[in-house]
């Protein structure tokens, strides 16, 4: 099953996607939700997928919905698409579904670029995180050095998950693409990584030429991880019975 339902198809110009879905330390999930509040974006698509772990979510009034990824539009100096949701996949084949399903949108709306936000795991991160970067064309990395991000090798050799899926399958599509990953200590993914987020976000506002109160960010961060707790604890039961305890462990720690 794959559902993208438009509750609006507003007209963009060339947008900028920015993808921030949950992984290591939280650092993309609460940069992209950030974004959304203090840019009051618009929500226009909802993305509801099999690849996703089935089950529903419970709000307290006793409402159940699907896990799904939501998109929100902004209008500025450069219009922005931001993607956000409450789960990567069950299965490597649901990591390549959904990045497809994101990339369908982008396509539709004729995206320039993709930015992707994730948590690059450090045993030890000092008060101020490295940005850490992969593009999908050498060209891309003269453009944005001068924002103080590093492309090392030795420091990242791969991405799992979505966020570095996006960057190489937007390569297919002629799509520019870059992942931004900020150093955090933030394990297992329900951990929320205010810092590390805080870093993404002022490297993301120079590229996107936009101003962002960051004032509120842990309090919003600290909020966002009481939500995630029993989605997060649910997801690791499942992939306990289906991986077992040790290769779930692995699989979780290395989704950015």
């Amino acid at each position: 099953m794959k559902v993208i339902k438009y509750l609006e198809k507003p007209k963009l110009k060339s947008p900028i996607l920015v993808e921030g879905l949950p992984g290591i330390g939280n650092v993309g999930r609460i940069s992209a939700s950030y974004l959304v509040e203090k840019l009051k974006a618009k929500k226009f698509a909802e993305f509801y997928s099999s690849d996703f772990f089935p089950s529903v979510i419970v709000n307290k009034d006793g409402i159940a919905r699907l896990m799904k990824i939501e998109f929100y539009y902004y209008k500025g100096k450069n219009d922005i698409i931001i993607v956000v949701g409450d789960s990567q996949a069950m299965t490597p084949e649901g990591y390549y579904n959904i990045s497809e399903g994101i990339l369908e949108v982008a396509e539709k709306f004729d995206v320039k670029m993709i930015i992707t936000l994730g948590g690059l795991g450090k045993e030890e991160v000092a008060k101020s995180p490295r940005i850490v970067g992969a593009v999908n064309d050498e060209k891309l990395i003269k453009k944005f050095k001068k924002y103080d991000i590093i492309f090392e090798g030795d420091i990242l050799n791969t991405i799992v998950g979505v966020s570095g899926l996006l960057v190489g399958m937007a390569k297919i599509k002629n799509i520019d693409a870059i992942c931004l990953l900020a150093e955090t200590s933030g394990f297992p993914i329900v951990v929320a990584d205010p810092i590390g987020a805080e870093a993404l976000l002022r490297t993301l506002s120079k590229i996107l030429e936009i101003e962002i109160d960051l004032s509120e960010l842990t309090r919003d961060a600290k909020e966002l991880e009481k939500k995630l707790i029993k989605t997060e604890e649910m997801q690791r039961k499942m992939l306990e019975k289906i991986l077992g305890p040790e290769e779930e462990k692995k699989d979780l720690e290395y989704i950015g």
